[in-house]
Formats: C-alpha cells, sequence, structure tokens
C-alpha cells in the first residue's frame, strides 16, 4: 500500500536548502507525484521556483519508511514560495489545485497526513491574532473535501534565524506567528506543532539549510508517529539522519541514479556503461 501526503504552505515547505550540501535521499519505496503518476522521488520535489531544492519533506517520507518498511510512502508536492494565508484561501488557485493533486493521488493511495509550514508572510501582530480564523477554514475543508476528516496535520514554526538577515525588521513578530501555531495545535483536533528551535538558515537567513532541513523532517515525522507536539530538539534526530544516509542502495536503485546522472549530462556515455557493468556485478 502506498500512503500518500500532501505538502502545502509556502517556501520552507517546498525548500531552498542547497542540494550540495547534504547526500542525496534516494528510495525505491519514497515516490513523488508527477503529472497525477508516482514517480521514484528525486530532490527538489517541488518546482515552484527556479530556487528550489532541498526541503523536509525527503528525510520526513525516509524516517517514516524506515517505520514501514514493507509500505511505500508518496508525497504530494503542492507547495509555493512567498504565499500568505490570503493566497491559500478556499476556491484560490492553491487550495484547488492542492485539493486537485491530493484526490489525484488517492486514486492509487491512503491519505495518511498534511504537512504544512507557513508564516512568513504573515509575519505581524495582526497576522499572527488572524492566523487561527484564516487557517481554519483551509484545514477544514481539504479534510472535507478529501473525506479525511480525521486524517493528522502536522504544522512547524518559523525559524529563530529570521530577524538576522536582510529583511529582519520584516519578521519581528515571528515569536507571534510562532505561537499561535503552537496555539492552533494544541486547540484543534490531530493537529501536531513541529519546533524550529536550533536550526539554521542559508545566508539569506530566510531559508532553512539542507543540513536542517533534513532535521525538521525528522521532528515533522516524530510528530506524526508519536501524535505529540515536539517542542525541543530530539536526542535522536541526528542519529536518525545519519541512518537514512548510512542505507545502502539497492541494485535497482544504483542503476536509477547511474541513468539520472547520464541523462543530466554529469558523466558520458563511455562512464555510463562502465559503470553499469560495475553495478550489474
Amino acid at each position: 500500500m502506498t500512503h500518500s501526503f500532501l505538502l502545502i504552505g509556502q517556501s520552507n515547505i517546498a525548500g531552498r536548502g542547497f542540494t550540495a550540501e547534504v547526500p542525496p535521499v534516494f528510495n525505491e519505496s519514497v515516490k513523488m507525484l508527477r503529472n497525477g503518476r508516482w514517480q521514484i522521488m528525486t530532490e527538489p520535489i517541488h518546482n515552484d521556483r527556479p530556487a528550489a531544492g532541498i526541503g523536509l519533506a525527503s528525510s520526513f517520507a525516509a524516517a517514516w519508511h524506515l517505520n514501514n518498511p514493507v509500505d511505500e510512502i508518496g508525497l504530494i508536492p503542492c507547495a509555493d514560495g512567498g504565499t500568505s494565508l490570503d493566497d491559500w484561501t478556499v476556491g484560490g488557485a492553491l487550495f484547488d489545485n492542492a485539493l486537485a493533486q491530493a484526490k489525484l493521488a488517492q486514486r492509487s493511495s491512503q491519505l495518511s497526513g498534511i504537512l504544512w509550514h507557513q508564516g512568513e508572510n504573515d509575519c505581524s501582530a495582526d497576522g499572527a491574532a488572524a492566523y487561527a480564523e484564516k487557517f481554519d477554514p483551509i484545514v477544514n475543508e481539504l479534510r472535507m473535501g478529501l473525506n479525511v476528516p480525521d486524517v493528522p496535520l502536522i504544522v512547524g514554526g518559523l525559524g529563530d534565524f529570521l530577524t538576522a538577515g536582510l529583511y529582519g525588521n520584516y519578521f519581528t513578530a515571528y515569536p507571534l506567528v510562532n505561537q499561535a501555531l503552537l496555539q492552533y495545535a494544541q486547540t484543534r483536533n490531530n493537529c501536531y506543532f513541529v519546533t524550529a528551535t536550533g536550526l539554521t538558515a542559508n545566508e539569506d537567513q530566510i531559508h532553512f539549510n539542507a543540513v536542517s532541513q533534513r532535521i525538521l523532517g525528522i521532528r515533522y515525522f516524530e510528530a506524526f508517529n508519536t501524535r505529540t507536539h515536539i517542542t525541543a530538539p530530539l536526542t535522536h534526530e541526528q542519529d536518525l539522519v545519519q541512518t537514512i544516509y548510512s542505507r545502502p542502495f539497492t541494485r535497482r536503485e544504483e542503476k536509477l541514479l547511474l541513468e539520472n546522472r547520464f541523462a543530466s549530462g554529469k558523466i558520458t556515455l563511455q562512464e555510463f556503461r562502465e559503470q553499469l557493468v560495475l553495478i550489474a556485478g
């Protein structure tokens, strides 16, 4: 069985981590939705912007599969960078697209969770105060429209680094947004909060870097798996990331990775043939 997860929000769930900074996550049991069909996941999962990169969903999915080795997991990428809660309003383009993509995924999977990260574009005292009022109809209509009224929703906090960057003055109210997100999760059924405490950013001090995205994905998985709020860093999060990285590729995975390298021009035809022979043993 394939268990699918809808990815929605803005750029920090779409992912802006630099791919060269971390080892790849590649697992033939971890899929992503493309054109209504499941493909083996490759990073970046989202293509919302040319700068799309490493997001939290890859390590979330890898951790999920370690805990569910018999089943497959499918990721439904629908996040869009720079978007506010108003952009996600029910009946808008982003909402309708997420609903449609999730319905496509439900034809061949069980929708098992919704992963949300958003708030930078609502980072004000007024935005924090109105967060629950604006977010509630989005969540409720998604659950109703997808016929999954009790599906778990995981929401993540904003990074503590936001005020240190080029646009730091814009983000001074981020603690209020984090408080609103935590309070929202604590007062809604099947909703769990994940802290960003201790995580670091790219040089822009807006987007989680690739290393922190891997950790954030582990925290999202812990919240989903234990159905609890994650309000502090996990003692085992670094170890779990290393476990994911140390998983040996299957022969099929090695071949697919090699084909990807050849198709993207990273190796020559001769190198492809030589390495293919080595994989075949």
